[in-house]
């Protein structure tokens, strides 16, 4: 039986109002939409989470602040959900809030365990592995969460990470929490100016930095970045570096870190040793107290702040984790990602379900070893493998076949996100991959820090269709009217309040860059800015993103629809579409223009592009066709690596493109500017 079934079997018996254990997976989510503080409460109580009431009941015992306490009162919140009636941001203007009264701690909970256990392996490009255990991990975080409180960082004060994905950064973000500090990170590929359009925001106190990193067989230093990024951060007053490229730390990589002045620059373990001996501790703080701050990705301004609460963090986590991807105690859980992208958040919150989580620095397929994720999946025996549609096409078009060249064995589960999965890459799995393996293909969001739709250990999987919403998650398609669609594409939305919304943006007092990202396009009502159909089979499959809808004649197309078709061909690596305005017999219209990325050494001929036009046609419709067909050499890609179909439109269009620093690549905007091809009149 699944974690989900025994969750569904477990909760009937206890509350009249939900379905039968054996009804549908539709019922129950319907159930737990409609009955969203029944189905919350009852997730709670299953996963047996450590807690205070704010307010104890007159009679009933208090939770200690332990870090080995297990008993909990009857209710430690005292409301369930306020003012859920409509969507809205939390806290503003009566907006709605889980589990008032409540206390806890997240870190505590994912280290609950303290045992031999292996918490973390990390591995590099390079070859390296380290490990720690549960009980090596919470020593550590136990002397940075002293450390840092002797360095003066207090409750909701900002500790921030400029980290390639190391253990450090997983006990930086838990110490940090642990004292209710607040953890935000991005990733060393970012440029200096593309980390203070995101820190200098929030004012961090302490800044945990790596000397450098490894991608791609180089070698990047990053200390002359955290000098020019310390310098502009007014009120940071420590700079603590992990000497990550040689382990060892030259005696000039601290000179010069922190301009003069008060504030002071360490090595990593001499920070660390500032900490001493003792116990974890943790501060049990409010339900929505803040734990992340994550970042959009930029390209149309400065980066929005978004501030997710402990609590729904949590709990959101661990419902995906248990129920939607059937982790369990003793699994190993590995993603493909950085410090900068939400899914390093949500792989680091497995540890509270008793999980080792793998962690790995470097390219995904670095010169001269393309195995090197397949290697690490085999090797580590993963039992759920985190990647990307990019990189399960990327290994279909080179020749791949894992189950003949991997012992595969662990493997239980692929999770897929970034991009939509095209259906070729379905097949891909379940044919060279591995037969028996749960493929879930999840979608959801930094804004949500979690999935609106994701896998189902209990239904069927459909070749380019994400399975069903997630419990709890009142998903819907809607036309431009706000009426439900099926059959058809149309906005995605989220009708009802749900734990792990932001409890605020940064700096934003009333709620206006709130309202502005989420509930102005339908008022009450959370529009994603996804282009999604909902299937027969109650899955969802997303056609990109709305702003980036190609509009030909009057036809909306999301873009993955034409990608789909074009990256199955052999000679593409991959490719980018936009919608370039012209003037058709004197009315405005769109027509579709395709960039294309081949192979090395092929050049884009007229046979190439009627095969492309053929293959899109066939599958599609005539209205996907695209009408210009151009080749590039680099597609733009932001720092969380998706296509910036937007900065592509803007260049092609002379607009200028706001934000380059938010690209990870932002020269391969010159190869769209002022093309012959696209030359209108």
């Amino acid at each position: 039986m699944t974690a989900m079934a025994r969750f569904f079997t477990e909760v009937s018996r206890g509350d009249p109002s939900a379905p039968a254990p054996d009804a549908p997976y539709e019922a129950w989510h319907d159930w737990s939409v409609r009955e969203a503080p029944a189905f919350w409460s009852a997730w709670w109580r299953a996963c047996g989470l450590l807690a205070d009431r704010a307010d104890p009941v007159p009679g009933s015992a208090d939770v200690a602040v332990d870090p080995g306490a297990e008993s909990l009162p009857v209710t430690p919140w005292t409301t369930v959900l306020e003012d859920g009636e409509l969507m809205r941001p939390p806290s503003v203007d009566g907006g709605p809030r889980w589990f008032t009264g409540a206390r806890l701690n997240y870190a505590e909970h994912l280290l609950r365990r303290r045992d031999d256990a292996t918490a973390i392996i990390a591995r590099d490009e390079a070859g390296r592995r380290r490990e720690y255990t549960f009980g090596q991990l919470a020593t550590a975080v136990a002397k940075l969460s002293r450390a840092l409180s002797q360095a003066g960082v207090r409750s909701g004060d900002r500790v921030a990470g400029f980290l390639p994905n190391i253990p450090e950064a997983v006990i930086s973000a838990l110490a940090a929490n642990a004292i209710g500090a607040v953890w935000s990170s991005c990733s060393p590929d970012f440029g200096a100016q593309g980390v203070l359009d995101r820190f200098g925001q929030i004012a961090p106190t302490v800044l945990v930095v790596a000397d450098g990193y490894r991608y791609a067989g180089k070698r990047l230093d990053c200390l002359q970045r955290v000098r020019e990024i310390a310098r502009a951060l007014p009120a940071l007053r420590t700079v603590v570096v992990v000497p990550f490229l040689d382990g060892v730390l030259a005696p000039e990589g601290l000179r010069d870190l922190m301009p003069a002045g008060p504030g002071e620059a360490l090595a990593w373990d001499d920070f660390l040793a500032r900490g001493g001996s003792g116990p974890a501790e943790f501060a049990r703080l409010p339900f929505d107290h803040p734990l992340f701050i994550m970042y959009s990705s930029g390209t149309t301004g400065l980066p929005k702040c978004m501030v997710h609460g402990q609590g729904g963090t949590l709990l959101q986590h661990l419902k995906e984790h248990r129920l939607h991807c059937e982790l369990r105690p003793g699994d190993r859980l590995f993603y493909f990602t950085t410090c900068g992208w939400m899914m390093w958040n949500w792989l680091l919150t497995a540890l509270a379900s008793d999980v080792t989580i793998v962690l790995y620095d470097g390219a995904p397929m670095p010169p001269g070893d393309e195995d090197a994720l397949w290697d690490l999946v085999a090797n580590e025996k993963v039992t759920h493998f985190g990647t990307s549609a990019k990189f399960l096409a990327l290994s279909q078009k080179t020749g791949h076949s894992p189950s003949r060249t991997h012992a595969l064995g662990a493997l239980r589960a692929i999770l897929s996100t970034g991009s939509p999965l095209a259906e070729h890459s379905y097949e891909f799995v379940y044919r060279v991959v591995k037969e028996e393996v749960h493929l879930a293909s999840i979608s959801g969001g930094t804004d949500l820090i979690s999935c609106f739709a994701l896998g189902n250990p209990m239904l069927p999987v459909f070749r380019g269709e994400l399975q069903c919403f997630g419990l709890g998650m009142a998903v819907d398609v809607w036309d431009d009217a706000g009426r439900p669609l099926r059959g058809s594409a149309g906005e995605l939305v989220c009708t009802r309040p749900f734990p792990s919304m932001p409890v605020a943006f940064w700096n934003d007092a009333d709620g206006a860059k709130y309202r502005a990202a989420y509930f102005e396009h339908f008022p009450g009502t959370w529009r994603h800015g996804d282009w999604a159909e909902v299937t027969t089979h109650g899955g969802l499959v997303i056609h990109g993103r709305s702003d980036a809808t190609l509009n030909p004649g009057g036809v909306r197309i999301g873009t993955a629809e034409i990608y789909r078709e074009v990256e199955q061909l052999e000679e593409v690596v991959e490719s980018v579409v936009i919608g370039q305005d012209i003037v058709h017999e004197g009315e405005k219209d769109v027509r579709i223009v395709l960039f294309v990325r081949l192979r090395d050494g092929l050049v884009l001929d007229e046979p190439l592009r009627d095969r492309l036009r053929k293959a899109i046609r066939a599958r599609t419709s005539p209205h996907h066709v695209p009408k210009v067909i151009v080749q590039v050499t680099d597609i733009p890609r932001t720092i969380s690596n998706k296509i910036s179909e937007i900065a592509v439109r803007d260049v092609v269009h002379g607009r200028m493109v706001k934000n380059t620093d938010a690209l990870a690549n932002p020269g391969a905007l010159a190869l769209y500017r002022d093309l012959p091809e696209l030359r209108l009149g």
